[in-house]
């Protein structure tokens, strides 16, 4: 019975799971900021003093963010 609704789970939840590639994380604007954070509310995100924007992995990557260490 446990696997049927793990299995009804999964096949509700599958348009919920983004596409490989395009999992979203946050970044902020701010002129010498360099990582980039799994969750909005991280503590690495609380000197931004510029707007925190949400992108894909790869474009966090394309700008040479790395991920932030309270994260890893």
């Amino acid at each position: 019975m446990k696997y049927l609704f793990l299995y009804l789970g999964l096949l509700f939840c599958a348009p919920c799971v983004s596409a490989p590639g395009k999992k979203m994380v946050y970044i902020c604007n701010g002129k010498y900021s360099k990582k980039y954070h799994l969750v909005e509310k991280c503590r690495g995100l609380r000197n931004c003093s510029t707007k925190i924007e949400k992108v894909s992995l790869g474009e966090a990557k394309d700008k040479g963010r790395t991920l932030c260490g309270w994260e890893d």
